[in-house]
């Protein structure tokens, strides 16, 4: 018999009921996680000062989306997250999970988490781990054996499962937290920097699984300052910086598919003599950003009459993180 697959079990089909549901019911409709002007803040050491981690934070996440919560260090990633599964209150605003407070025992049994820093008992091996994590949950010791086999098959760590957790590395650890997020199919997987201490196939092999995730109709919210990850997994991405949001929406509207000029690398070219701003310059080499075709055109004559030898031609595009270092960047007075 086919075993089960990772992400959320095929939801039934719901009986029909009318679109506003009781209170505090969710409906189909419904955003998984409605923030409306968050606000937390957390006194200094001794009681003394307060820093404000969250100002007035409205966001949503859609069912079936990957939504990257992007930031530096201190931006306030972490503190909504534990917001969102309710290991912190607010001191003002709302939360709503799957139309319910995080507070709700049966909200939180839908979601899976993986924090930026997981800490597990290190005497117990993956498997012993995730069986205790099983037990929480209610499941049978037949069902606790299959779903921690798979999960740890999904993360790369099939036959590692009778090795004692202190003796694994951080990035290995990573793995046996996203085993135990995924353990139990969850319907919302929020992940605190999932990529931390991972080598490039661990990443690699991190962003298949969230992909997978949500190809089988789960949804996942995850915070990271990596932007590479984020712009080859998510489909809306927020930019927080000092606990305000900065810019939040579709990848495809932010990040500009446009032209917005060209590099151009060269060999034995005289930089002071071609058109366009010289970048760089290494030996016989050089690098010159133009701004447009016709300037392009201009550079690439100028080289020719130069005899000049053109190695490379790359079209620059904004990326994400060319807007990220322009939000991050934005002066003091226009952070509010």
């Amino acid at each position: 018999m086919r075993g089960p697959t990772i992400g959320p079990p095929p939801p039934a089909a719901p009986p029909a009921r009318p679109a506003s549901g009781p209170a505090g019911a969710a409906t189909a409709a419904d955003p998984v996680l409605l923030l409306r002007r968050l606000r937390k803040g957390f006194k200094g050491h001794l009681g003394l000062g307060h820093r404000q981690a969250l100002e007035s934070l409205d966001l949503e996440l859609r069912r079936g989306e990957c939504f990257g919560l992007l930031g530096p260090n201190g931006a306030g990633k972490t503190t909504t997250l534990k917001l969102v599964i309710g290991l912190l209150r607010p001191d003002a605003g709302e939360v709503r999970l799957f139309g319910r407070s995080p507070a709700d025992a049966r909200t939180r049994a839908r979601i899976g988490y993986l924090p930026e820093n997981p800490y597990f008992y290190d005497h117990l091996t993956a498997e012993e781990f995730l069986d205790f994590y099983g037990r929480l949950r209610g499941l049978a010791a037949a069902e606790r054996r299959t779903r921690s086999a798979r999960a740890l098959r999904r993360v790369g760590l099939e036959g590692r499962g009778r090795v004692a957790l202190r003796k694994l590395s951080k990035g290995t650890i990573q793995r046996v937290g996203l085993a135990q997020a995924i353990q139990h199919d969850p319907e919302l997987l929020i992940l605190d920097e999932p990529m931390s201490g991972l080598d490039p196939i661990g990443r690699r092999e991190v962003r298949d699984l969230i992909l997978e995730f949500r190809a089988a109709g789960g949804t996942v919210l995850f915070s990271s300052h990596i932007l590479q990850d984020a712009e080859m997994i998510c489909d809306r991405v927020a930019i927080l910086d000092r606990g305000c949001l900065r810019s939040a929406g579709r990848l495809d509207e932010l990040v500009s598919s446009r032209i917005e000029g060209y590099e151009v690398t060269l060999r034995s070219a005289h930089p002071a003599t071609l058109p366009g701003t010289v970048v760089a310059r290494d030996g016989e080499h050089c690098l010159v950003r133009v701004a447009d075709l016709q300037e392009l055109g201009r550079l690439l004559a100028a080289a020719t009459e130069e005899r000049g030898e053109v190695t490379s031609i790359w079209p620059k595009r904004r990326t994400l993180e060319d807007l990220f270092l322009r939000e991050i960047g934005r002066p003091p007075e226009e952070r509010r």
